[in-house]
């Protein structure tokens, strides 16, 4: 299509296409347009016209899309509902809503309460455009300092970096669970160190780490995983060890597919984990930011 041919095309021009495939005809689509029907007639053949194509078969008591027409009209109408999201954010824009919310997530955020506080947050933004990931652990705060996410939902360990405003969520606990076929829950004892590091250790990934950067790893044959699904996958077919959110394993050491480990002198952290929502210090939150954190804190609180 040439430049001066897309140049012609009206938002109207595609309305009144759009309308007379949804009502039927070009008399129902003058109706519902309060326009007279050789007006809606008009249209069309100045649209086909300007565009080199035949929309409607005319042959016929009643006119028909042509196959050529009825492609159109689809994208027409894909056309109209950009146009219409075009409009919501320049009207969120005016009304002082971030033009975009951009979220990143760590695996060990637990999903419902998230997936109801992002429906909530739809429910009184609905022309809200949202940018949503999941990371590998660390990788939500690392989206967050380069300026590709304004909120992460993460785990900031071992502290929390002074660039970034944080606030509790919830407080996950880590228990350390193996299959119970596994040669490590047939010790018959408290694990240590040497015991452990003969093993593969289940890691949560995180491919952005500096060199260095673990904690809780004590074997030297490791497994790396950026999801929580896929991890539990391999620990309840015997593949290793790992630390679990309890709230997900309770289910299957209930049915004895995982039995907890023991573990001498254990370097994890003993307190729970905190999740928290995050922001750059330097980034002010809008009122969808604002309304997503009250939604998540009331949530999880």
């Amino acid at each position: 299509m040439e430049f001066g041919k897309l140049g012609t095309l009206s938002l109207d021009q595609l309305r009144i296409l759009v309308t007379i495939v949804d009502a039927g005809s070009f008399s129902a689509a003058a109706r519902a347009l309060g326009r007279a029907q050789s007006a809606i007639s008009q249209a069309v053949s100045t649209l086909e016209e300007l565009q080199g194509v035949t929309l409607f078969d005319r042959d016929g008591y009643r006119p028909r899309l042509t196959d050529v027409g009825r492609v159109l009209a689809d994208q027409a109408r894909l056309v109209l509902e950009s146009a219409a999201r075009f409009e919501a954010v320049a009207e969120n824009s005016r009304n002082g809503v971030e033009p975009e919310l951009a979220i990143a997530i760590d695996p060990l955020v637990p999903t419902a309460p998230l997936i109801d506080s992002l429906r909530a947050l739809g429910d009184e933004f609905p022309a809200l455009p949202l940018r949503f990931s999941t990371e590998g652990l660390g990788g939500a705060v690392r989206r967050l300092r380069d300026g590709s996410a304004a909120i992460a939902l993460c785990v900031l360990l071992p502290t929390i970096p002074a660039d970034v405003i944080a606030y509790p969520l919830l407080r996950v606990r880590l228990r350390a669970v193996v299959a119970p076929d596994h040669p490590l829950a047939l010790l018959g004892r408290a694990a240590r160190r040497a015991d452990l590091e003969k093993h593969v250790q289940l890691v949560l990934s995180d491919v952005g780490a500096s060199p260095g950067e673990s904690y809780g790893v004590v074997s030297g044959r490791l497994w790396r995983f950026v999801d929580l699904a896929r991890r539990l996958d391999f620990l309840l077919a015997g593949f290793g060890w790992c630390r679990m959110p309890e709230h997900l394993v309770a289910a299957p050491i209930a049915a004895r597919a995982l039995v907890p480990l023991k573990i001498v002198d254990d370097p994890a952290p003993r307190d729970a984990l905190t999740i928290y929502a995050a922001h750059r210090r330097d980034h002010v939150l809008g009122p969808a930011g604002h309304r997503l954190l009250e939604a998540l804190q009331s949530r999880l609180a």
